[in-house]
């Protein structure tokens, strides 16, 4: 009698046994279950105010609606992003502690930087691409162009003459210009600034005559007439100004100078909770309300590929930017 029921009890344990190894997404579920248990922190990497700031604020609530646990934002601002983004690839990787990267911190500081304090590739996990961030290329009223065409006509008749703006070196101004340059076989001069804003104000005071400004900070000085828009920098009409023709549909082929956002959590993080976040992330961005709140803020809302195909995205980026980085001369500055 003891030997039949030992016999059964065995027979069962090593059923049990076969059917974990064959189920190891069991325990993941049971994982995503239990998550979150606390509030999840979304590290917004540049300064209170910034687009950035609004776009990680404006996602934190109904992130926290679809989590039930609070999202919380905290910014950690410093070398253009970089220093927020670090602080996660070293956290714990319990899906926790999230940042809101870009294409600044991801892709283009791998070639900036001798020693990057992270492995753009290795150190994280991403979760979902939220937002492309175009920028229009504008011009001062008083400048004899109205379109791509006759920029790029007036600087090769003037080469090393025309001068443009931007927000500083590195920044997506500088190096979408210099894109657009190498594109065009143009020559124009590079006079940076501390910021977008005085760039723009410049331009406006007739001191610079063109640069590739920020979307939400250009279209009103549009409006009024006191820069005029020559191109939008991606490869589909803006959203919030489809009357302006993209560089690309005026004869610059396959022209694209688009930053992104991408939410992403340290490697290791477990993959149901990677599945979860993706999940809950394409979610929100569907959704009415969260499109023109993106929309507002100047940038292009995005349907994210699945967290496995992010990698590839990420990896494409670092060469397609080392190239106009070097020809910048930014490469390796520390």
């Amino acid at each position: 009698m003891w030997s039949i029921t030992l016999k059964l009890a065995r027979r069962s344990f090593l059923h049990l046994v076969a059917a974990a190894a064959a189920l190891p997404a069991t325990s993941r579920v049971s994982y995503a279950l239990d998550y979150p248990t606390r509030p999840v922190t979304l590290v917004a990497p540049w300064p209170p105010g910034g687009a950035v700031d609004i776009l990680c604020r404006a996602l934190a609530a109904p992130f926290g609606d679809r989590l039930g646990k609070a999202m919380v934002v905290e910014n950690r601002p410093g070398a253009g992003s970089v220093v927020g983004v670090a602080s996660v690839a070293r956290a714990n990787p319990d899906g926790y502690t999230l940042v809101m990267a870009g294409s600044a911190s991801l892709a283009i500081s791998v070639s900036v930087y001798k020693k990057p304090p992270y492995d753009s590739i290795k150190d994280f996990a991403p979760i979902g691409l939220v937002t492309r961030i175009p920028f229009v290329l504008v011009v001062n009223p008083s400048l004899p162009v109205q379109n791509v065409q006759d920029l790029i006509a007036l600087a090769k008749s003037k080469p090393g003459q025309l001068s443009y703006a931007s927000g500083g070196p590195g920044s997506p101004h500088h190096l979408f210009m210099e894109l657009f340059k190498s594109m065009t076989g143009t020559n124009m001069v590079h006079v940076p600034y501390r910021g977008t804003t005085p760039a723009l104000m410049d331009v406006i005071a007739n001191n610079i005559p063109v640069m590739f400004a920020d979307v939400v900070g250009s279209l009103p000085q549009i409006k009024a007439g006191k820069v005029r828009a020559i191109g939008a920098s991606s490869l589909a009409r803006l959203p919030q100004a489809p009357e302006i023709p993209t560089v690309a549909e005026q004869g610059v082929q396959n022209f694209e100078g688009v930053g992104w956002v991408m939410i992403v959590a340290p490697a290791a993080t477990p993959l149901d909770v990677v599945d979860q976040l993706h999940s809950a992330l394409r979610s929100i961005v569907a959704t009415p309300q969260t499109q023109g709140q993106i929309i507002g803020l100047g940038m292009i809302p995005i349907d994210s590929p699945p967290p496995a195909a992010l990698p590839a995205f990420i990896k494409s980026e670092i060469v397609r930017w080392s190239g106009v980085v070097e020809e910048a001369g930014l490469t390796a500055t520390e």
